[in-house]
């Protein structure tokens, strides 16, 4: 067995002991243990952002994109956010131990089910370095251990955040193994970690669509993940074009790195004259790129022609695909088979045709006259996610407490025999 093998499922026997203790946890036990954490932040947030910018200078260095560099960076607001996702997570009731449906039988036992934690989760992720804090409060609060490996290019952001972490732990008397880093940046880590069910119970990829396809494909654990934030957004001839205006541009401009950004624009053939030219003016004001079909580029000649390829691209960058569709019926249609099941909006006055919409689209999250940046665990009142999922089975959409639990039935009796 290799170095990094062994230290791997070290690092799982460790985990796996602690989940027994923080299964066990009390509830204000893992609350303190959060709010300790976020004062050992406030204590250390100039050595923290002091190895974000380390981190950033070296990503730089390496040739980054933006989009990528954007997620890499620990501003003064997105520090906040860590300590409020703490105080959140904390704040939230405790679903361990929750009995649900407990009712008699015909033989006169009693059988319910009882919410229970998942054990050791595995997430792995790029860039973003506040994912440590969010992952890490989500699976404590639940009552799971965690193992956190982080992209190379926030090693050092990571490192003094887990420092953080152990220290809120310790303080309580839980053990730092609930939470764990891993040290190495070399990518065998991620093998290991994701071959190794005798330790991990559930792994939870948060990155570019390579990095989520590589493991899912190798793993040995099963996998909470998503592969593409395709969003859409449908303006429906009943649509408000004020409200309309608003939301598409805040879809789309208020960040372009993340997963719930606006991909693809749908516009309803009749209001389509109306909105683009000034949906177009706003988007080239803020140097995005757009990208029509043949319909759009009758009423916008000076943009790209769109390709096949772009209704089914994850831009994460300030690109537009657009599309002029006869009706909700294109759209829904076009939404089901080009969407990545992540978020989806319709912008409409007409109470029927969004009915229509949130029930015939399928995706994880479906909206009215929302932007689909809101498409967030923080935002959903989670307190924070460890992820966004689009499969169906287990967990579905922002993963928050409930997520990271499972269920087992309980069964109470007097002595009662089977016949």
């Amino acid at each position: 067995m290799d170095e990094i093998t062994q230290t791997i499922q070290s690092m799982g026997q460790r985990a796996r002991d602690a989940s027994r203790e923080t299964a066990r946890a009390n509830t204000d036990q893992k609350n303190q243990a959060l709010l300790a954490t976020a004062e050992a932040l406030v204590a250390q947030r100039p050595q923290i952002l002091a190895a974000n910018q380390k981190d950033l200078k070296a990503g730089e260095a390496k040739g980054l994109d933006p989009a990528m560099l954007d997620r890499l960076e620990l501003n003064e607001a997105r520090f906040q956010a860590m300590l409020e996702g703490l105080q959140q997570v904390a704040a939230l009731p405790d679903p361990i131990g929750e009995v649900n449906g407990l009712s008699y039988r015909p033989s006169g036992i009693q059988v319910g089910q009882m919410r229970v934690p998942l054990g050791v989760i595995g997430i792995i992720y790029e860039s973003r370095p506040n994912v440590t804090v969010e992952a890490a409060s989500l699976c404590l609060k639940s009552g799971n251990a965690a193992i956190l490996r982080g992209g190379s290019e926030s090693i050092h952001s990571n490192q003094a955040i887990a420092a953080c972490l152990a220290s809120g732990l310790s303080k309580v008397g839980l053990s730092e193994h609930a939470v764990q880093v891993v040290k190495t940046t070399d990518r065998a880590a991620v093998g290991a970690l994701i071959t190794m069910p005798e330790y991990v119970d559930v792994i939870v990829p948060r990155g570019g669509k390579g990095l989520i396809e590589r493991i899912s494909k190798d793993a040995r654990v099963p996998v909470i993940k998503h592969l593409d934030g395709i969003c859409h957004v449908y303006i429906d001839d009943k649509a408000d074009l004020d409200k309309a205006f608003n939301v598409t541009l805040n879809a789309k401009t208020q960040r372009y790195g993340t997963c719930n950004t606006l991909e693809t624009l749908l516009v309803a053939d009749t209001v389509a004259t109306q909105i683009l030219p000034r949906l177009a003016d706003a988007f080239l004001e803020k140097g995005v790129e757009l990208r029509g079909c043949e319909k759009t580029c009758a009423r916008l000649p000076d943009i790209n022609r769109a390709t096949a390829e772009d209704w089914d691209t994850e831009y994460l960058a300030p690109i537009l695909s657009i599309k002029v569709v006869a009706d909700l019926d294109e759209a829904i249609s076009h939404i089901n088979t080009h969407s990545s099941a992540h978020t989806d909006s319709i912008i409409t006055e007409d109470y029927s045709r969004s009915r229509r919409f949130i029930s015939e689209v399928d995706s994880s999250s479906v909206m009215v006259n929302t932007s689909t940046r809101f498409a967030d665990g923080f935002e959903y009142g989670l307190g924070a996610e460890i992820g966004i999922s689009t499969d169906k089975i287990h967990a579905r959409g922002p993963v928050g407490l409930e997520g990271l639990t499972t269920q087992k039935y309980v069964v109470y009796g007097d002595g009662h025999i089977r016949q």
